[in-house]
């Protein structure tokens, strides 16, 4: 990708602003129209009862994970200098907070990326939700929660196991990983057909997965060709909505970035999908228990996700496409704790949790 025009013309930090907000506003719109979402996906699984949003998740994931290493193998992508690759990351982290996370995001029925979509579209849950998140995210980053997070990130870390690249632990040879994206890409497509998922739908959700391998390419770009030094990433919810918190609060300018135009442009992208196709709808909250009970997973994700280094998102398909071990253990452990606690809260009298049993 050259890059050279548009940094002859503009600033650094203004073509990675710019560079995030394209990414974010064709997430936002692919995820608002194909209803991807990871919580409605697991839940789908634990309660045994095909639809559309299994298929939708393992297409995006897998067109994600191929497109990835495809561009990896092509030398268009560095997967070397991503965070997850690059520097020591915590596998105690990655379990507790992966749990967390699940747990959060089926109380909060939605995780990060999916709150802020559905928010665009005027769902104040969702809206209230996200503000939630994005503040316990932030005081887990640098706040009152901070030695906390501290201490359970340091109890179990990659440096430990002598690494987080999941391929060269498993001695994965390259034919092996794309056969690999290959049977997930097949089984989405399989349940696709089997539920008559539209083809729109369907081509959205593959859409929605290639936004990650996108940013990865556009940050290594960046890499190569700014005069800064540029991290390479993908595309993640829980470290960029504190930086967006603190963004509104504090005007810190000098720190804009990729990130400061991701979180953006998927509000931008979401509200514009949802306009065109007529499906803007102001919702609240239905009782007391209901907004206790969104708070307090969205709390909980907001701990969790940067506990575990990332989001349903951030580690659950960029993370997972790079095959970072933290990154496929905090995907295990959001699945696992999603069905967990689904089974939990369906014991739980509906007038106790107002829990509804929609996805």
């Amino acid at each position: 990708m050259d890059l050279t025009a548009l940094l002859d013309r503009f600033p650094e930090p203004i073509v990675l602003v710019l560079g995030g907000l394209t990414v974010g506003v064709l997430f936002g719109a692919l995820a608002q129209q194909s209803r991807f979402c990871l919580r409605a996906a697991a839940l789908e699984f634990s309660r045994r009862k095909p639809s559309d949003r299994l298929p939708i998740w393992l297409l995006a994931f897998s067109s994600a994970l191929i497109a990835t290493q495809c561009l990896a193998l092509l030398g268009e992508v560095d997967t070397g200098e991503t965070r997850q690759l690059a520097s020591p990351q915590s596998l105690s982290g990655a379990l507790v907070g992966g749990a967390m996370f699940g747990t959060g995001m089926v109380m909060a029925r939605g995780c990060a990326s999916r709150l802020l979509v559905l928010s665009a579209t005027g769902n104040l849950r969702a809206l209230l939700s996200g503000l939630v998140f994005a503040v316990v995210a932030q005081a887990s980053l640098y706040g009152a929660l901070r030695p906390l997070r501290d201490w359970l990130s340091g109890l179990w870390t990659t440096v430990d196991t002598g690494g987080n690249d999941l391929t060269a632990f498993l001695r994965m040879s390259e034919a092996s990983v794309f056969v690999f994206g290959g049977l997930w890409l097949l089984a989405g497509l399989g349940f696709a057909w089997r539920n008559r998922s539209s083809i729109w739908q369907t081509a959205a959700a593959v859409g929605a997965g290639l936004t990650v391998p996108l940013a990865l390419w556009f940050t290594t770009a960046m890499t190569r060709q700014a005069f800064d030094p540029v991290q390479v990433e993908g595309v993640t919810f829980t470290g960029p909505s504190a930086d967006m918190l603190m963004l509104f609060l504090s005007a810190p300018f000098e720190s804009l970035g990729f990130n400061s135009g991701l979180v953006p442009g998927v509000f931008l992208g979401s509200f514009l999908a949802a306009l065109l196709t007529r499906q803007l709808l102001l919702q609240g909250f239905e009782s007391g228990p209901s907004m206790a009970r969104y708070l307090t997973g969205a709390a909980l994700m907001g701990f969790g996700g940067m506990l575990a280094g990332g989001c349903a998102v951030g580690a659950g398909i960029t993370g997972a496409s790079l095959f970072a071990v933290t990154a496929w253990l905090t995907l295990a452990g959001i699945w696992l704790s999603a069905v967990v606690t689904d089974h939990a809260l369906a014991r739980i009298p509906r007038s106790k949790t107002a829990l509804s049993p929609s996805f």
